[in-house]
């Protein structure tokens, strides 16, 4: 299961100061039980619009983990609020449909 959103930083401030405060928070989000790892990307001509992407074992999971939110993650997260916009896009299945070049590993 994917989880993605997008962040947007306010003006006057940088995806830098938004990337730590993202690292500490998914760092300790990701002991919880279910957690697979997350990313964060910067959108390609814009520098103040980036997207993560947190992986999940299922919905479940994440689910649990957020309805109990350690305090040191709502912490960071509330820190963080002043120079950024949250906009979340969605929670995803697992790929259904997936074609890749023929010279793929994967293939």
């Amino acid at each position: 299961m994917k989880y993605l959103f997008e962040v947007t930083i306010r003006d006057g401030h940088t995806a830098e100061e938004y990337a730590d405060a993202w690292v500490r928070a998914s760092e300790l989000i990701q002991q919880a039980p279910g957690a697979r790892g997350t990313e964060l990307h910067r959108k390609i001509g814009d520098p103040k619009t980036l997207i993560a992407i947190a992986h999940w074992d299922s919905k479940a999971s994440r689910d649990a983990m957020e309805a109990q939110p350690a305090p040191k993650v709502k912490e960071i997260i509330k820190s963080a609020a002043p120079f950024c916009e949250i906009r979340v896009i969605g929670e995803f299945e697992e790929p259904e449909w997936v074609v890749m070049p023929p010279d793929s590993p994967d293939a």
